[in-house]
């Protein structure tokens, strides 16, 4: 859970590019003019989703992830997706070079608790880190998170939003093309559980089978597009 008090904060910074995790490490822990050092406890780094997921499972503890949704193992907001349904007590900022604004209510309505665009002012980047850790939010401020996407993969974003954790890991694993006993291994239960899960997933997403399910999924990551920017903070 995030802490009052970010001089005590674990922070995880994900993202595949070795120099802009260390210039955004050296950028939250350095002050600027009259504006104070933020004094947050320890910065540990992670080159790919599974590197994410394998440092929270070891630090449970983590009070914050900033998570880049263009990195090996992440194909674009499934991957936000999967981390919140696996570790849904640690708030999530994703951390962008793009700032596209269906993107950005994508990214909230999939439970990251802020958006920071990669182009943004260091002071900016730690008033938004500041402000998830005291158990708030942090958007871009020109950004409407209440608009209304009129469009087929905004409604396919709203019917994903309504899945339970436990039933986007079920659809993460369906997207790796696993049956329902190795889902069942993987997750520990029946495989009655699983056909349950699978059944609501259907329901929930409108979708006529597994593979309309994953197509979905598949659409939605279409979404996110990263372009290539410098390291540079």
């Amino acid at each position: 859970m995030a802490t009052q008090d970010a001089a005590w904060a674990r922070l995880v910074i994900a993202d595949d590019h070795p120099l802009f995790r260390d210039a955004l490490k050296q950028a939250l822990r350095q002050g600027s003019g009259d504006e104070p050092a933020a004094a947050i406890g320890e910065i540990s780094e992670a080159g790919s989703i599974e590197a994410v997921m394998e440092e929270l499972a070891s630090h449970p503890e983590t009070d914050l992830v900033l998570l880049d949704l263009a990195m090996p193992g992440v194909r674009g907001l499934s991957g936000l997706m999967n981390l919140r349904a696996r570790f849904p007590d640690i708030p999530v900022i994703v951390v962008s070079a793009s700032d596209d604004p269906a993107v950005v209510r994508r990214c909230a309505d999939f439970g990251a608790s802020g958006f920071i665009p990669k182009s943004l002012q260091v002071a900016d980047m730690r008033a938004a880190v500041a402000a998830v850790l005291a158990g708030g939010e942090w958007f871009p401020p020109d950004i409407d998170l209440a608009a209304e996407d009129e469009n087929e993969l905004a409604e396919i974003a709203r019917r994903l939003s309504t899945l339970t954790p436990q039933q986007v890991r079920v659809l993460m694993m369906l997207g790796e093309g696993l049956l329902n006993k190795q889902i069942a291994y993987e997750l520990s239960v029946s495989e009655a559980t699983v056909k349950a899960h699978v059944s609501a997933i259907l329901q929930k997403l409108g979708a006529d089978s597994r593979t309309q399910a994953v197509i979905m999924v598949n659409r939605i990551d279409a979404l996110q597009r990263e372009p290539t920017i410098s390291p540079d903070v």
